[in-house]
């Protein structure tokens, strides 16, 4: 289990200017559907762009923390 809060800090350990968006799946707080926007996906392909955010939650992952993910990643519209 972990909050939304958490979940979030750990992804900006990766990707500090990353904008988290989270809906919990199941109301456990360990399914979680995540919407992340980062510059740092700029010119990368999908899968690398959520290589980078499983990385930041790998420890969260392992220790049962978080049991799923759905992930979408997004490149920021550049003004």
């Amino acid at each position: 289990m972990i909050d939304d809060t958490a979940l979030t800090n750990l992804i900006r350990t990766q990707l500090p200017d990353a904008d988290v968006q989270i809906f919990d799946r199941t109301g456990t707080m360990d399914h979680f559907n995540l919407t992340v926007r980062s510059r740092a996906f700029k010119d990368i392909p999908p899968i690398q762009q959520h290589r980078l955010v499983y990385g930041a939650l790998k420890a969260a992952l392992e220790d049962g923390r978080v049991h799923a993910v759905e992930l979408k990643t997004v490149v920021p519209m550049e003004n």
